[in-house]
Formats: structure tokens, sequence, C-alpha cells
């Protein structure tokens, strides 16, 4: 890059630019027919123009969609995660039986796609046929009760019976509708068994069976698991954070994940302090911003940016370039922009620090500053020649 000065146009097709040297200048300006001595004359004379200089004007600029930006103070700190692919709280059921009795069918076996409301086993159950046969006889004596104060009221309209036994009818009648209502939600709650206390165990959501705790023949206690389901398809992030960390990140911050495929991000859904077992660390859960994730039990890391530094300088991360081996920013000039070697720190999502070759006050090219490195990068091979 050292001696030669760039001069950038925008022609028809796009960007492209004019460069030169500082002595090549006089021999560009002379007459085309002078010789390569009266060049290399010429050199030792011009004084020559000033290194790594892009000559653009305003409209050139925005034609080329190159993003003039501000250089901006503080930036935040980023801290590293390490967390894993779990499944959400309702994508895992653990398929309990609501009554006690003996297993009669297996229906599924792990590895096997389940739909919600899908039948996993089948039980027979003296305590759910007792059930049944309650609800049975509380709907009947509610049916009784029920006819009875129908039967009292016409006789109360046709003079024959009191006002008294009417309402003491209707009382009877409402209370054994209420009985037969309970009856009814304990047998729905069993399973809703046959009269012989045959009944299905259901799954509750659709997913894939991930272990079968029961046989034929064997007997499944009251609250004892049946068969453990998972869906696959509702996973998220969670990452074990350091205390301190509750109170810097929040829900809607981004976070860059480093996964078993590559680097994805992810969206903070929720973050809970003291959840992290008994050395009080935080919880912070994660979405993916777009696409899928890796499957459950995949161990992640991640990066999220915190706080904000109180002191530096940062731009953004696309506006530092490598120019022979070095870190550059393009600076905003009055004829266009000039390359400068800065020393980059640390970055924290989309900015980087700058340690050191800026003051602060200056407008750097941030979004497209890559196409000023390459106008630079062909001037030197055309000077090379």
């Amino acid at each position: 890059m050292a001696g030669v000065a760039a001069v950038v146009v925008l022609g028809g097709a796009g960007l492209y630019a004019m460069t030169r040297s500082p002595a090549e200048a006089p021999a560009a300006e002379g007459e085309a027919g002078h010789s390569e001595e009266e060049g290399e004359h010429a050199e030792g004379e011009e004084a020559g123009g000033e290194e790594g200089v892009v000559v653009l004007t305003a409209a050139q600029i925005t034609a080329a969609n190159i993003a003039i930006v501000a250089v901006t103070g503080g930036g935040g700190g980023e801290t590293r995660l390490s967390g894993r692919v779990e499944p959400m709280v309702d994508a895992k059921a653990a398929v309990a039986a609501s009554v006690g009795g003996r297993v009669e069918r297996v229906l599924v076996a792990p590895g096997q796609s389940v739909r919600a409301g899908q039948s996993l086993a089948i039980l027979v159950s003296g305590d759910a046929a007792t059930l049944r046969a309650d609800a049975d006889a509380a709907a009947a004596s509610s049916d009784a009760a029920r006819r009875a104060y129908e039967r009292d009221r016409n006789l109360e309209e046709a003079g024959v019976v009191a006002r008294q036994e009417v309402e003491t009818s209707r009382a009877q009648s409402l209370s054994s509708e209420a009985a037969a209502r309970a009856a009814r939600a304990r047998v729905s709650a069993a399973g809703s068994p046959n009269a012989s206390g045959r009944l299905s165990v259901t799954s509750p959501i659709s997913g894939v069976v991930t272990s079968v705790q029961v046989g034929p023949g064997g007997f499944a206690a009251q609250g004892g698991v049946i068969a453990e389901v998972t869906n696959p398809a509702r996973v998220e992030i969670v990452f074990n954070a350091p205390p301190a960390l509750a109170a810097q990140v929040r829900a809607g911050s981004s976070v860059r994940v480093q996964g078993p495929a590559g680097e994805f991000d992810a969206v903070v859904t929720g973050v809970a302090a003291g959840a992290g077992g008994e050395g009080g660390g935080t919880i912070i859960r994660a979405r993916p911003s777009g696409g899928g994730l890796p499957p459950a039990g995949s161990a992640v890391s991640g990066s999220v940016v915190t706080g904000g530094a109180v002191s530096g300088l940062t731009v953004p991360s696309d506006a530092i370039q490598t120019v022979e081996g070095g870190s550059v920013v393009f600076v905003r000039t009055a004829e266009g922009f000039r390359a400068v070697s800065v020393l980059a720190g640390r970055q924290a999502g989309d900015r980087t620090e700058i340690l050191s070759g800026l003051t602060g006050s200056e407008r750097v090219a941030g979004a497209n500053a890559f196409l000023l490195k390459a106008e630079l990068a062909k001037g030197e091979a055309e000077h090379g020649h």
C-alpha cells in the first residue's frame, strides 16, 4: 500500500478505481510520448500523493452504498457461556397411571412416534371399576331426583301438594345432580374406565416415546410412570451462568451460539436467578432467531453482550478491514476516505473495540467498507506492473 494514491470513480458497472503512485503522477500529466526515463526523473521531483487515499464524491459514496458511521464509546463486554440443548418444559411428559391396576397390554415401544391422545397401555383396575359404578349410581340417583321434582311441581300446580314439598324436591334434585357431576369427573380423571375397570393410559403430547417402564402382566401403582414421551421439535438452549449475570442479561438479549453444526444467533427468552442448583447460579434460556436447533442433549457454547464500558471506542465489526496484514478502518475525509491503521480489541456483538489509532471524533466507512479495500488492492497490483 506504501506509495500508492488511489482515485476511485463510479462507472456504469459499479465502483472502480484509477490508482497511481506518486512517481507516476508527472508522467500521467505530461505528454503520452515521454519515455520511461523521463518518468523516473519526474519521480524525484514530484512530492507524491498521500498514501492509502481513496477519492470519492458524496454521490459516489451513496451510489456504492458505503455507510458512514461515527466512532462510539463503550460497546459492552462479552461473556462466554456453556450450555446444552434441552426439551422445553411442555415438550416432555412422564405419563403416569391415575389409578393402580394390572397392565393388560403395552401398545408402544421406545422410539415410536405417538400423537396426543394416543393410547400407550391398557390397565385393568378394580378401583377404576368402583369409580365407574359410583358414577353410574350417582347418575341414576340424579335422574330419579329430577323426576321426583318434576312430579311434585306438577302436583303443586294442581293444588295437591304444598309449595314447601316442591322446594324440598328441587333441593334434592340439585344435590343429586352435583354428586353425579363429581362422580363423572372422577371417572374422567381415572382415564374413563368401562364397567369392567379397563382403561387406556394416553399420551398428553405428540412426540417420541423415550422409555417404557411397565410390561404386560405387571402392576402399575397409582402415580407410577408408564412411559415417557418427548417432542424433539420443541427444544431450547439452557445456559449455566454466574449469579451476577442475572442483573445484566434480559429477555430479548442476543446470543451468538456455537453448536456442532456451526454458529447461529439466538434470543434470550428467560433468565432465572438462583435456579442453577446448590451454587445459586443463573439459568439463561434462549431460542434460535431462525432455523432449528441441534438435537436435545447437544453441548453448545455462547457469547452474550453484557453491560457497557465506561471508556474506550468501538466501531462496527465490518468497518475493520485487513490490509497488508494489519487492521485498518477507512476514515471519511473531504476528498473521500483514508486508510488508518488501528489496533482492534475484543468483539462484542456486532461491534469491535478499538484500542488505538482513532480519537473518537472520526466518521468511518461501515457497511461495504470492503469495496474500499478492494480498490486499494487493485491499485497496488496495477502499480506493481
